[in-house]
């Protein structure tokens, strides 16, 4: 009969690992953010004891986290990351509905994808703001061009790693599966997707930073709201504490995103310790 005393105590190891792993990430981030704004108030404090630059005193870690309750009361918080959240959405989205189908074809189809590689890396090249003036000429409103160039840039990320990770995928799966008489259906959600899901997570990361910095430039032409325009409107107004808000704001929420979608390619990922 076997001792569970050995397993147990295995088990027991693995939680306290697991438990001063925690503790350390939390530690080291917190130090992270502590050095970070010691290092910012310092700046600030310099800068506002010289009389040369005393008037760019707004720029300091103080005037910043009292203009945050202001900026709320206005309206102009919620209203900014409400505007730059539905752009960066509906582009993504876009990226990711014709991102993975066109990459599982290019990773189930030798011949479309020696067909499509040059031309889509010749295009993957393209600085993604380059494209502004021609999106401004093809879609009436801001928001549609703007929308334009946050899923022109995201496309690629998602498409490529979509068909680096089936790639990747045993041939022999799709052999057993379609001897089990598995429909094209079956073959994608039950085959394709699952073996693919840390390949497309880790194509979304990736394309989610770069949409990020597409979308703040972009909101600086044109629109009248987003957290680009946001910006724009503390420079022109010398509100140099909401401008350095609307900049913390999005550290912020980009820094919420990737950890969001590390934890869904952690998720998602075969190579996990506790496998």
């Amino acid at each position: 009969m076997s001792n569970p005393a050995p397993a147990a105590g295995l088990a027991g190891t693995r939680t306290s690992r697991a438990a001063e792993a925690t503790a350390r990430g939390v530690l080291n981030f917190s130090l992270g953010l502590l050095i970070l704004a010691a290092l910012w108030w310092l700046g600030g404090y310099m800068i506002s004891i010289n009389p040369k630059t005393q008037s760019f005193a707004g720029f300091g870690l103080i005037p910043t986290l009292q203009s945050f309750p202001e900026l709320w009361n206005l309206g102009k918080l919620q209203n900014a990351i409400t505007a730059s959240g539905y752009r960066l959405g509906t582009g993504m989205l876009i990226a990711i509905a014709i991102g993975v189908p066109i990459g599982i074809i290019m990773g189930r189809s030798k011949r479309f994808r020696e067909l499509s590689n040059s031309s889509f890396q010749f295009l993957r090249m393209i600085s993604p703001l380059s494209w502004m003036p021609i999106a401004v000429f093809v879609f009436a409103a801001w928001d549609h061009s703007i929308i334009f160039l946050i899923a022109i840039a995201s496309v690629w990320p998602v498409m490529f790693s979509t068909a680096a990770g089936l790639a990747k995928v045993d041939p022999a799966w799709f052999k057993v599966a379609r001897n089990l008489g598995a429909t094209p259906v079956q073959m994608l959600t039950q085959i394709i997707l699952p073996a693919i899901s840390f390949d497309i997570f880790t194509g979304i990361r990736l394309a989610l930073g770069i949409a990020w910095v597409v979308l703040v430039p972009a909101e600086l032409l044109g629109v009248t709201s987003g957290l680009g325009y946001a910006i724009k409107d503390a420079r022109e107004t010398l509100s140099y504490d909401h401008l350095t808000a609307m900049v913390l704001t999005i550290g912020v929420i980009g820094y919420v995103l990737d950890t969001c979608c590390a934890l869904l390619v952690k998720r998602y990922s075969w190579h996990r310790g506790d496998a």
